[in-house]
């Protein structure tokens, strides 16, 4: 018996083929993903996974533990040394959005029966359930109240502790972080209307990122609606905001808080995907199969590749070995400089008509708003040095502690104010910090501090997450904003010489 089997409930029974095991008087869950119902449990995904682990080319780990002691699982199928390039599935951040750990769990099944169709040349890791806590419970939080897909700069939760130890330890050449979206919001509603697409996906877009891997990620986000289409699913690039013609639609937020441009600060490709869940039906899993069934068109199609598994693999290494930008953009937003018309796809839902409707609201072009001079690297004051400290260690970024004081040429930062409304003009979420960057001075930095070099694998982490002068930062998040005071200087300094 394998340490793993040790770990897991003792209700597992042993796994068919064609099946994946269900809790004892429960039905197994159907050969065909097209007829699945209902989700899989968490405790029916420990049984498979202990029945599974071992089989072929599938290794199973416990990668963490949740507030409520349940397991955070990893999943490693490779076929041998040839397998070059690494892919990491994650799903479920969000305890209430499932479809993405069923898909994944129909694939673990299908290459633990037949390794066959994946490639030699794939590394493939799948974290099936994030969230197991919010997952049982069906909310969308995980047992200590948190979003973990707003935990990315600060790693507080130990589901996104594990996520992030994954990725820095496997390096993902690609990753694909899997979630929902309701179809039929209140606002859809009031106009009749319920969202077109049955699945949407977006790539990393933050501004730092190097332009290949962005361009690459956008190629597989334009290439992904034919084969949707050709299964039946009508796809979309991903969109957020109001209602058209009037309200802002803008693509992924290009912030670090999230998992897709979190993970993509390790350098690869990111991607979201959502499938699209009726929340007011009167059986809302009633077209479960139907959302699984599209993220089986993406997620297979990561793993076999698109034609340019070489081009990709390229972009990415380039991207971890080239040196930080002259500017750091600090302020960024989507817009729509030519004010183009986009036709955007609604459905009518009295009558299923797709409805096309003109708008010069869509925003598709990443601005950058301001930007300041890329520094040396960075300094945290004493004071702060304990909470910065952890922050670093869980983000993997290097680091040392001063053992005397150092003379250094630094730009201090002064709070103005962080901003806790939504901007209704510029479509901006809360928790903004409004700094204003002095001029740079002569200072000792004295013994205690922390100095944070912007060099190595970890300069884009390290420039994204400590950058004082950057809009979104750690200090939107209560145990940070506790170093701050409006008209007082942020404890992160920069440094110039």
């Amino acid at each position: 018996m394998s340490a793993l089997t040790r770990s897991l409930p003792t209700i597992f029974l042993a796994v068919l083929p064609s099946t994946l095991a269900a809790q004892p008087g429960a039905p197994a869950f159907p050969a065909d993903h097209r007829q699945l119902t209902r989700t899989v449990s968490y405790d029916e995904m420990a049984a498979f996974l202990a029945g599974v682990d071992g089989k072929g080319p599938i290794r199973v780990s416990v990668e963490g533990t949740t507030a409520q002691g349940r397991s955070v699982y990893l999943v490693h199928a490779s076929r041998g040394a040839a397998a070059a390039f690494r892919i990491l599935f994650y799903a479920q951040q969000h305890g209430d959005e499932p479809a993405g750990k069923n898909a994944l769990l129909y694939m673990i099944r299908d290459i633990a029966a037949n390794p066959g169709p994946l490639p030699a040349d794939v590394d493939l890791w799948i974290m099936p359930m994030m969230n197991p806590d919010g997952g049982e419970a069906g909310t969308r939080r995980n047992s200590a109240k948190a979003d973990l897909n707003r935990d990315h700069i600060v790693l507080e939760q130990p589901e996104t502790q594990a996520l992030h130890r994954v990725a820095r330890r496997i390096r993902p050449h690609l990753a694909v972080d899997c979630h929902e979206f309701t179809r039929d919001s209140d606002e859809r509603r009031e106009r009749g209307w319920i969202a077109y697409p049955d699945i949407t996906m977006d790539g990393v877009d933050n501004p730092l990122f190097d332009p290949a891997v962005i361009a690459a990620s956008e190629r597989w986000v334009d290439e992904s609606e034919a084969p949707e289409t050709a299964a039946g699913h009508p796809f979309l690039r991903y969109t957020v905001g109001g209602m058209p013609p009037d309200e802002e639609q803008r693509h992924s937020a290009p912030d670090i808080d999230g998992g897709l441009n979190a993970i993509g600060m390790y350098g690869g490709l990111s991607f979201i995907i959502e499938s699209a869940v009726m929340r007011g039906a009167a059986a809302p899993s009633g077209d479960l199969a139907r959302r699984v069934d599209a993220y089986l068109v993406l997620l297979w199609r990561f793993v076999n590749g698109d034609g340019h598994r070489q081009e990709d693999l390229a972009a990415v290494e380039r991207a971890r070995t080239r040196p930080l930008p002259p500017f750091i953009p600090t302020n960024y937003l989507w817009v729509n400089p030519g004010m183009t018309v986009t036709e955007f796809p609604v459905v009518e839902a009295a009558t299923g008509r797709v409805l096309r409707v003109p708008t010069a609201n869509m925003m598709t072009v990443m601005a950058v708003k301001t930007a300041v001079p890329t520094p040396l690297g960075y300094a945290v004051e004493p004071r702060a040095a304990a909470e910065f400290r952890l922050l670093l260690e869980r983000q993997g970024i290097p680091y040392e502690e001063l053992a005397a004081a150092r003379r250094v040429r630094a730009e201090a930062c002064t709070l103005l104010r962080i901003e806790d409304e939504f901007d209704d003009v510029y479509s901006r979420y809360e928790g903004r910090a409004i700094v204003r960057r002095e001029p740079a001075a002569e200072r000792d930095l004295p013994a205690g501090s922390l100095w944070v070099p912007l060099e190595g694998e970890a300069a884009v982490r390290a420039a994204l997450v400590l950058e004082p002068a950057a809009m979104y930062g750690p200090y939107q998040y209560p145990r940070f904003r506790a170093l701050t005071k409006p008209a007082s200087p942020l404890p992160v300094v920069r440094v110039v010489r």
